[in-house]
């Protein structure tokens, strides 16, 4: 080995406090832990998400509530808060579906080259973001 090139660190023993900070991690490795992530927001939020289907199919006076919950809230929870709920289970959503779509299609056609996870997580990880921004400002209002 040259002294030109750099020695990449090792990593045995990892001490949260001094290494993790200083460890980068591919993109494909935050796709996948954004993976788990959403799913478990998901999952942890679905009484918000069964509240909302029942209250917004349920009658014309339950939409009409589910819709005023966004602008003026429930109770002590103020609606941008509401919105907020909304946007991340958005944002939950739309990446646990596009990256659950890029594994899908890696299993089926082997494709596990590096360049391909590389290439495929960042178009994940710029989809997901870039829809939720689309339908965050749609939510917030914007357009």
């Amino acid at each position: 080995m040259s002294e030109l090139t750099k020695k990449r660190p090792e990593f045995r023993n990892i001490n949260a406090l001094s290494d993790l900070p200083t460890y980068r991690l591919p993109a494909a490795g935050w796709v996948s832990i954004l993976h788990r992530a959403s799913g478990a927001l998901m999952f942890v939020l679905m009484p918000f998400i069964i509240w909302m289907f029942d209250t917004s199919l349920s009658s014309e006076f339950s939409y009409e509530r589910f819709t005023s919950a966004f602008g003026a809230g429930i109770g002590f929870v103020p609606g941008w808060f509401i919105k907020l709920v909304a946007l991340a289970l958005i944002w939950a959503y739309l990446h646990h579906f596009i990256a659950g779509v890029r594994h899908l299609y890696m299993d089926m056609t082997h494709s596990v080259t590096k360049e391909f996870g590389k290439s495929s997580a960042t178009v994940t990880l710029v989809l997901s973001i870039a829809l939720t921004v689309v339908l965050g400002a749609k939510l917030f209002g914007l357009y």
